[in-house]
């Protein structure tokens, strides 16, 4: 096992970044790349055990909603098949992996700001963690970029 963690402060009120992100099937608004999103059986976008299928950079993943959080501002996703690594990134890929992710958020109080945390749990072979965990570290802060242009969007 391995984490990759990045956190950093969004220049938004904390609801402001929550009415965002609490809905699990609204990952194409702030992620760049997700180009589609669907939750499947009927469930709720906030409903834990939902899964959302979603295509990022033309590859299908399907992902459980594991935990949320109005309260605490955060949830949780796992993975539900193994992912593979991007082809053409490395000569010989490492084995897919499952992960498990968590986005949570807390208040700034001065300037009215939010402070998130984005952390991805990865089980890979421990001869392919390294590989898995750059990866992953660079795309959280991406992702987190994308959730701020995203907001800005939005309040401009």
């Amino acid at each position: 096992m391995t984490t990759a963690y990045y956190s950093t402060v969004l220049n938004h009120p904390l609801q402001t970044v929550w009415d965002l992100i609490r809905d699990f099937n609204d990952h194409p608004a702030y992620i760049e790349g997700v180009s589609e999103s669907v939750i499947e059986d009927d469930k709720g976008a906030d409903e834990v055990g939902a899964v959302r299928r979603f295509c990022y950079l033309g590859n299908w993943v399907r992902q459980r909603l594991a935990g949320h959080s109005d309260e605490a501002h955060s949830l949780a996703y796992a993975s539900i098949e193994p992912l593979p690594f991007p082809s053409g990134l490395v000569p010989d890929a490492p084995a897919p992996t499952r992960y498990e992710g968590t986005m949570h958020l807390l208040p700034v109080v001065e300037g009215n700001k939010t402070f998130i945390e984005w952390k991805v749990r990865l089980d890979s072979a421990p001869e392919d963690a390294e590989r898995w965990h750059s990866l992953f570290q660079s795309w959280i802060p991406d992702w987190t970029h994308s959730l701020e242009r995203a907001l800005a969007r939005r309040t401009a």
